[in-house]
């Protein structure tokens, strides 16, 4: 079977990559010139499955509101005139209760953990090289009050297998002895050993080339204009460089998908949610930090990537701008030197925003639609990275006709 995959972030790569395994020819789509460089270029590089809470909380819609008049807070609602928004921003807030913040939050960690499952897999495929730390990711809380929400919360994830540690400042200095330098600043933390991290840009491109070794086409720099459906099916995906014809079409468009789904009378509740990134060179190795890890007073988290640091914060609802000044970045910046004085190079910092492709429950929707030779995997929000393999092979499956290994409640179209 013939296969084309729209989009070659980390999503639509791990497709081509699962659909390669299958024995079908596949080919990828995507008008960058290489692989993952949108919304997978500059995430926070946590396969974090210990961080799977949904966004949708019952504090969600308090901290949406402050945001109107205090731009500091993690979450950041700017007020647009997009029917598209305020309709998927009506869906989020039906979310926000604490049962189905609850649901949510379990559907997304069991794809999470299947898709760590997967990658190990894949590693052991391809023994790809992507600056992987496997020393967990440590979850910081600046007192003892929102440490004990912190334990009594992570026992949501807990319930559904998750693992964690409890440690005071001297436990987490036993973790990362980089964090000695925050003596005074940290009450306590999680550590959730099994997590871990890389840089997602990089594995990308070299899943690409691997998928290229499995004979997987690459169409890079082509846009993709429209999808014309014939019937029951969708007969060509037409792009600015010719037209494509293929038994089966998957969209991995990530924010974008809903312009072509929208054409089709698909309803797919993604919308883009804006973050920010700041990486910087590592000037002081001792000084930096070992292991990942989030800020939850400030949501700001922090990944040692190689030589560098990586910075990331924010969630800031305002369609599809990917501009970015300064005072965006400034929290992390100063989350940075707050907890690893002198480590990073601020003067060689490379500063970047991406959207991530948001749903209202925090859960992609991956599987078939309308017509029948169309498949869906998209939405997986800030989870990208660490839901993409699972939600790949989760596709492959549906696709080949086969039960997917995972209970696939809540994550289906």
């Amino acid at each position: 079977m013939h296969v084309i995959v729209l989009g070659a972030g980390v999503v639509g790569v791990t497709t081509a990559y699962q659909l390669a395994k299958d024995g079908h020819r596949v080919t990828v789509v995507d008008r960058q010139p290489l692989a993952a460089n949108e919304t997978s270029f500059g995430n926070a590089g946590m396969i974090a499955p210990g961080h799977s809470y949904t966004w949708a909380s019952p504090k969600a819609p308090g901290i949406l509101f402050r945001s109107l008049f205090q731009r500091d807070q993690a979450l950041r609602l700017t007020l647009r005139a997009d029917p598209h928004m305020w309709a998927w921003c009506f869906r989020f807030l039906r979310n926000c209760t604490a049962e189905r913040a609850k649901t949510n939050t379990l559907n997304k960690l069991r794809l999470c953990q299947y898709s760590q499952k997967v990658l190990r897999e894949t590693l052991a495929e391809t023994a790809i090289e992507y600056d992987r730390n496997t020393s967990g990711i440590l979850f910081l809380y600046r007192d003892a009050a929102s440490f004990d929400a912190g334990v009594k919360h992570m026992k949501i994830l807990e319930d559904g297998g998750q693992k964690f540690h409890i440690l005071d400042f001297a436990g987490l200095i036993q973790v990362d002895p980089a964090l000695a330098a925050a003596r005074g600043k940290i009450h306590g933390g999680l550590h959730g050993p099994t997590d871990e991290s890389g840089d997602c840009h990089k594995f990308s491109n070299a899943l690409a080339e691997a998928c290229r070794k499995r004979g997987v086409e690459f169409r890079f720099g082509t846009t993709i204009t429209a999808l014309d459906a014939e019937g029951d099916r969708i007969g060509k995906v037409r792009t600015d460089k010719g037209d494509l014809a293929g038994d089966t079409v998957v969209m991995a468009l990530g924010s974008y998908a809903p312009f072509l789904t929208r054409k089709l009378g698909i309803d797919l509740p993604v919308y883009p949610v804006k973050g920010y990134a700041v990486t910087m060179p590592i000037k002081n190795r001792d000084a930096a930090p070992r292991v990942p890890g989030i800020d939850e007073n400030f949501l700001v988290a922090y990944t040692p990537m190689g030589d560098r640091i990586r910075m990331t914060a924010t969630a800031e609802f305002t369609g599809y701008d990917t501009s970015h000044k300064p005072a965006d970045f400034r929290t992390a910046m100063e989350v940075a030197e707050n907890l690893f004085p002198g480590a990073g190079d601020f003067s060689r910092a490379h500063y970047w925003a991406g959207l991530r492709p948001m749903t209202p429950e925090g859960t992609p929707r991956i599987g078939p639609t309308k017509y029948r030779n169309l498949y869906l995997n998209a939405g997986q929000g800030h989870m990208g990275w660490t839901m993409s393999h699972g939600s790949a092979r989760v596709l492959a499956d549906m696709i080949a006709g086969r039960k997917p290994a995972i209970d696939t409640a809540g994550l289906t179209t």
